[in-house]
């Protein structure tokens, strides 16, 4: 961002980097939230938000595992009395 306040021309700054004038767009409004200038996730609410929704995915898929594990175990094992020999 600080070829840009320098007075320099996105184009040219994302020539010379070899990038997608959007590019340099868009970091430089992630720049502008992150410093409170503008409305939005910071970068590390962000990296927290994409850190959460993974942790959720890989609890989601362990959780998957362990119903898959208990409706075969239930299905093996017979439930407690339910076996037992009447006297």
């Amino acid at each position: 961002m600080d070829l840009l306040e320098s007075g320099r021309k996105v184009a040219d700054v994302a020539g010379d980097l070899e990038i997608s004038d959007q590019t340099i767009y868009s970091w430089r409004r992630q720049d502008r939230i992150d410093k409170g200038l503008e409305p939005g996730l910071t970068s590390t609410e962000r990296a927290e938000l994409t850190a959460a929704r993974k942790r959720i995915a890989e609890l989601e898929t362990e959780l998957a595992i362990h119903r898959r594990a208990s409706e075969r175990l239930g299905k093996v094992v017979p439930p407690k009395g339910g076996s037992q020999r009447s006297r």
